[in-house]
C-alpha cells in the first residue's frame, strides 16, 4: 500500500503573479441616499468625509433597560446626499479602469439593503450616467486610436485569448457580414431610447494618460445574473418560439489553467465604442429579473455581473502587425457587480416565488459575509481556516480576487430613513469588518523587450518617404517603394545623352558620351571617396562604440559576478528553505497521520460510547420493566398470601375453638364427676370384677360429623365409640375414682390419626363456604367437626392443655 504523501500546493499563474509581501485593504466607501420626503425621519448622519453616525429613531430602544446609544462607523470615504456621480467615479472607479488598461484585474460591487440606491449608483439615471457607462467611456477614450480590427483577438472556451493573422480576421469579418440577421424581437435594430442616449452622453472625456502606444487593444463584454444560486447568461440569444418558449439554461463555473474562475459558455461580445458596449448592456438589462415589492417598486431579484475584458498585445519590431506569441498577450478584466438588496420578509410580505428569491438572496449575502469573516480571522490570527467560497455561486465566482488577483472595492449604499435602521446597522457592521481584510497586490506585467515608440517612428518614416516621393514625382503606392530608393540614387548622376549614330562623320555624339561618362566617373569616385570616408568614420565610431561596449561589458561582468554571488547565496538560502519546507511537510504529514489516527480513535470511542449508552439505556429500560413486573408480582403475591393468611387464621381459630370445646366438655364431665353426691359409700369392687364388667357412665355426645366427602374415613374396627349413649349419672358411679373415670373416658373416646399438613391444607382448600358456616353453627350447638381438629392422643398432652387453660382462666 502506498503511503499517503502530501501534495505540494500548485504554484500561482506565471502570467499574473501576486506579491504576498505587499497587501492592500479592501476599499470600502459609503454613499448615503437622500430621503424620499421631507417628513421622513433620518437615522444616519454624515459627520465628516470618513465617518457616519447612526442613531436609533424616536421611540426605539436598543437595550431592554432603555439605553439610548449612538454608533459611529469609519470608511475610506463617505459620500453624502449631494455628491454627484462624477465625484464618486473619480474616487472609486477611475483607479480600477487605470489598472485594467495596465493589465490588472478589478472588482467593484455595491452592497446594501433593498431600495438603498445600488442600481442607481451602478447604472445611473437619464442625464447622469452611473459608474458603468463612465467606465466604458473612459476605456474607449483611452484606447480609441490603438484598437485592433475585429476578430484579431479571439477568445477561446477556456478563458484564454489568441491572436489571429490579418487573413483569418478578414475571413471572420466577411463571414459575420454574410450571416443573416436572426428573426427575433431583440435581433431587429431599433432606435435608441432617449434615456439610453442621456446615460452614455458623458461630456467629461476622461481618459488614462500613460497608455502604451505600441500595443493594440480589444474590448469584450459579457453580462450574467445569479438568480436563486444559478447563473444565467443575459446576452444569450435563444430562438424565438411564440407558442412554447424555452426557459433559459443555467451556466457552469469552471477554473482555467491560471486558477481563475469563469462562466463556461457565456456570450462575450467584442465592442468598439461606448455606445455599442452600453447597447449590449441595455439589451441584457431588459432580461434581468426585477419585481415589485412593498419596499421597492423595481426591486432586483438577482445579482448582476457586467464583465469588461481587455485584451492587449504588442506590435512587432516594424510596428505593423500584432505579435502572435501567446506569452505576450495580456487579458485583464473589470467586474461591475450590482448585488441584490437584503430584505426581511416580515417587511416585504413576500410570498411564493418572491419569498424563495428573498431566501436565496439573503443566503448568498450571508455566505459572502461568512467568507469575509473567515478571511479576516485567517489574517488576524495567522490561521489557515478554509474559506467557504463554494457555498454560493457569488463567492465562488470572485474567489480569485480575494486570493490576490486584483483590487477589490465596495460601495455601501444606505438609506437613512428610520424604517431601515436595523438593516442599515447590520450593513455597517459588515462594511466595518470588510475593511480589515487585506488582498495581495498583483505584480506589474513584464516588459516585452521591444523598442518603445516603434509604432509612431515607423509611421513617421513611411509618411516622410511618401512625401519625398510625391515631391520627386515618384511612385506613391506601397508596391513601388522598394524601387524608389535606387532611383533616388541614380537621379544624382548626370543624364546620358542619346547614343544613336546616324552619320558616320558625327564627331559630337561620342565626345558628349565620353564627357558624360567621365562626369559620372568623377561623381562615382567622389561618391566612393565619400563612402570610404563614411566607412572610416563609421569604423572609428564602431571602434569607439566597441571600446565603450567593452568597458561597459567589463562593468557589467563585474556587476554580473556580484549578482551571481548574490544569486548563489539566495539559491543556498532557497535550498535551505526548501529543505525546511520538506521537513515541515514531513512533520505536517506525520501530524496529519496522527490526527487521522486520533480522529479514528475518537470516532471508535464515540461509537463505543454510543453503543454503551444504548446498552445502558436498554438495561435501564429492562430494569424498569423488571421492576414493574416484580412490583406486580409482589402485589399479586402479597394479595394471595394475605388471603392465605386470613384463611389459615380462620382455620386456626376454628381449630382452637374446637379444642376449647373439647376442654369445656372434659371439664364439664370432670365437674359432673366431682360434684356427684356421695350418700352411700360404695363398695369397692374387686379388680377382676371391674375388668369383667365395666361400669358405663354418661358421656357428652360427640360432635356432629361434617358431610362424608370432607371427613376422614375411619374403619368400623377403629370406631369403638360410634354408638355412644348418654346415660344419666347414677349412684353406682360414685364409687369410682376420678382418675379411673378419666382413664375410662379416654379409652372410650375415639382417637383419630393426624393427617399430613399437605392433605389438611388440601382439604382446607377444598372446604366450601357452606361447610364452614355449617361447622360454626354446629360448634355453637356444642358439636365438633372431627375431620379438621385433632384430639390429643396422650394423657400428658391433655394435662398440659388443662394446665394452660387454668392459667388463662386465672389471668
Amino acid at each position: 500500500m502506498k503511503s499517503a504523501r502530501t501534495k505540494t500546493p500548485r504554484r500561482p499563474a506565471p502570467k499574473k503573479p501576486s506579491n504576498p509581501c505587499v497587501k492592500d485593504p479592501v476599499g470600502v466607501y459609503c454613499r448615503v441616499r437622500p430621503l424620499s420626503g421631507p417628513d421622513q425621519e433620518c437615522c444616519i448622519e454624515v459627520i465628516d468625509e470618513t465617518t457616519v453616525q447612526i442613531h436609533p429613531p424616536e421611540g426605539y430602544r436598543i437595550f431592554r433597560n432603555g439605553e439610548y446609544r449612538e454608533t459611529q462607523y469609519s470608511f475610506k470615504e463617505v459620500f453624502g446626499t449631494l455628491v454627484v456621480q462624477k465625484q464618486l467615479f473619480d474616487v472609486v472607479a477611475k483607479p480600477l479602469v487605470e489598472d485594467l488598461i495596465r493589465g490588472k484585474n478589478g472588482l467593484l460591487f455595491t452592497y446594501g439593503v433593498t431600495g438603498s440606491g445600488k442600481t442607481h449608483t451602478m447604472t445611473g439615471s437619464p442625464g447622469d450616467g452611473g459608474l458603468l457607462p463612465r467606465c466604458l467611456d473612459m476605456i474607449f477614450n483611452s484606447i480609441g486610436p490603438f484598437q485592433a480590427k475585429r476578430f484579431v483577438f479571439k477568445l477561446d472556451d477556456k478563458n484564454g485569448v489568441d491572436v489571429q493573422c490579418e487573413v483569418d480576421a478578414l475571413l471572420e469579418r466577411q463571414k459575420r457580414d454574410a450571416m443573416p440577421i436572426p428573426k427575433t424581437p431583440l435581433g431587429n435594430r431599433r432606435q435608441i431610447d432617449p434615456e439610453f442616449v442621456d446615460m452614455i452622453n458623458v461630456q467629461d472625456h476622461c481618459k488614462v494618460e500613460d497608455v502604451d502606444e505600441d500595443n493594440v487593444y480589444s474590448v469584450f463584454v459579457s453580462y450574467i445574473e445569479i438568480y436563486n444560486n444559478y447563473i444565467y447568461d443575459l446576452l444569450e440569444e435563444a430562438p424565438f418560439e411564440p407558442i412554447k418558449p424555452k426557459p433559459p439554461q443555467s451556466k457552469i463555473l469552471r477554473e482555467d489553467q491560471n486558477h481563475n474562475m469563469y462562466v463556461t459558455g457565456c456570450t462575450e461580445v467584442e465592442v468598439k465604442s461606448t455606445e455599442e458596449a452600453f447597447e449590449v448592456f441595455w439589451r441584457g438589462q431588459k432580461k434581468r429579473r426585477i419585481a415589485n415589492t412593498q419596499l421597492n417598486r423595481e426591486s432586483s431579484r438577482s445579482h448582476s455581473v457586467f464583465i469588461i475584458k481587455l485584451a492587449q498585445a504588442p506590435l512587432d519590431a516594424d510596428g505593423d502587425n500584432v505579435l502572435q506569441e501567446k506569452e505576450q498577450i495580456t487579458l485583464s478584466q473589470l467586474s461591475l457587480v450590482d448585488l441584490a438588496g437584503s430584505e426581511r420578509t416580515n417587511r416585504t410580505k413576500a410570498e411564493g416565488n418572491r419569498l424563495r428569491e428573498a431566501g436565496n438572496i439573503n443566503q448568498s449575502l450571508m455566505t459572502l459575509r461568512t467568507c469575509i469573516e473567515v478571511l479576516r480571522e485567517n489574517q488576524l490570527y495567522g490561521i489557515n481556516k478554509m474559506v467557504p467560497y463554494r457555498d454560493s455561486k457569488l463567492t465562488h465566482l470572485f474567489k480569485n480576487y480575494f486570493d490576490g488577483e486584483g483590487k477589490v472595492r465596495m460601495i455601501v449604499c444606505v438609506n437613512p430613513k428610520a424604517e431601515d435602521y436595523e438593516e442599515s446597522l447590520q450593513v455597517m457592521r459588515f462594511a466595518e469588518m470588510t475593511q480589515e481584510v487585506e488582498v495581495a497586490r498583483p505584480a506589474d506585467r513584464p516588459i516585452c523587450g521591444l523598442t518603445p515608440g516603434r509604432r509612431f517612428r515607423n509611421q513617421a518614416f513611411r509618411e516622410e518617404l511618401q512625401r519625398k516621393l510625391e515631391m520627386r514625382g515618384g511612385p506613391i503606392n506601397e508596391e513601388t517603394e522598394e524601387q524608389a530608393v535606387p532611383e533616388l540614387l541614380l537621379q544624382d548622376f548626370p543624364p546620358l545623352p542619346s547614343c544613336e549614330l546616324l552619320d558616320i562623320n558625327d564627331d559630337q555624339t561620342l565626345p558628349k558620351v565620353i564627357e558624360v561618362l567621365e562626369k559620372r566617373h568623377k561623381v562615382r569616385q567622389m561618391m566612393s571617396e565619400e563612402i570610404a570616408r563614411t566607412v572610416r568614420s563609421f569604423k572609428t565610431a564602431l571602434q569607439d562604440f566597441h571600446s565603450s561596449v567593452a568597458s561597459k561589458e567589463n562593468c557589467i561582468q563585474a556587476k554580473l559576478s556580484e549578482k551571481e554571488k548574490t544569486i548563489a547565496g539566495q539559491k543556498m538560502e532557497l535550498e535551505r528553505l526548501e529543505k525546511k519546507i520538506k521537513t515541515l511537510e514531513y512533520k505536517i504529514h506525520i501530524l496529519e497521520k496522527t490526527a487521522t489516527i486520533y480522529e479514528e480513535d475518537k470516532r471508535n470511542l464515540q461509537q463505543e460510547l454510543e453503543s454503551k449508552s444504548q446498552q445502558l439505556q436498554r438495561q435501564a429500560s429492562d430494569k424498569r420493566r423488571m421492576e414493574a413486573r416484580l412490583q406486580g408480582m409482589v402485589a399479586e403475591t402479597s394479595v394471595k398470601w394475605e388471603k392465605e393468611c386470613e384463611r389459615r387464621v380462620a382455620a386456626k381459630q376454628l381449630e382452637m375453638q374446637n379444642k376449647l370445646w373439647v376442654k369445656d366438655e372434659k371439664l364439664k364431665q370432670l365437674k359432673a364427676i366431682v360434684t356427684e353426691p356421695k350418700n352411700e359409700k360404695p363398695e369397692r369392687p374387686s379388680r377382676v370384677r371391674d375388668r369383667e364388667k365395666p361400669v358405663q357412665r354418661s358421656v357428652s355426645p360427640p360432635p356432629v360429623p361434617p358431610p362424608s366427602n370432607s371427613i376422614t374415613q375411619v374403619p368400623n374396627s377403629q370406631r369403638p365409640m360410634s354408638t355412644l349413649q348418654v346415660h344419666r349419672r347414677s349412684n353406682s358411679c360414685s364409687n369410682i375414682s376420678v382418675a379411673s373415670c378419666v382413664m375410662e373416658w379416654e379409652q372410650k373416646t375415639p382417637s383419630h390419626k393426624p393427617t399430613s399438613g399437605t392433605s389438611n391444607a388440601r382439604n382446607r382448600q377444598q372446604e366450601p363456604e357452606q361447610n364452614r358456616d355449617y361447622n360454626i353453627s354446629n360448634r355453637r350447638r356444642g358439636m365438633c367437626w372431627t375431620g379438621v381438629t385433632e384430639l390429643p392422643r396422650h394423657r400428658d398432652e391433655l394435662e398440659i392443655e388443662e394446665d394452660q387453660y387454668h392459667r388463662n382462666s386465672l389471668a
